[in-house]
């Protein structure tokens, strides 16, 4: 019968780097969910928690091993080139001039 597969041990004294921080809990669950799906081991915390190490952070951060970080990098940015820009106020102005008010020529 072979055996299951197991997955090694993490080491307590391997380098863990930030590659993500933010100060909504909803976008750092879904920048893990990104990581998790990658198989990028990881680690969400509370910045609050770690002040010693990360002063002036709030909100929640984003840790991997440091052989882990740039891949994990990368795949945070890919993502965040691909989101829509939700603040953008000239999409706002534009859809209101379309939606009301007579065209001007």
């Amino acid at each position: 019968m072979a055996q299951p597969a197991t997955r090694p041990q993490p080491d307590p004294n391997e380098k863990l780097v930030k590659v993500f921080d933010s100060e909504q809990e909803s976008e750092a669950l879904v920048v893990k969910g990104l990581l998790d799906s990658a198989s990028i081991d990881n680690d969400l915390a509370s910045a609050s928690l770690l002040q010693d190490a990360f002063p002036g952070l709030g909100g929640m951060l984003i840790l991997v091993r440091e052989e882990d970080a740039q891949k994990a990098r990368n795949l945070i940015a890919e993502y965040q080139q691909n989101q829509p820009a939700g603040d953008d106020e000239t999409d706002e102005t534009e859809e209101i001039d379309t939606l009301g008010g007579a065209k001007r020529d």
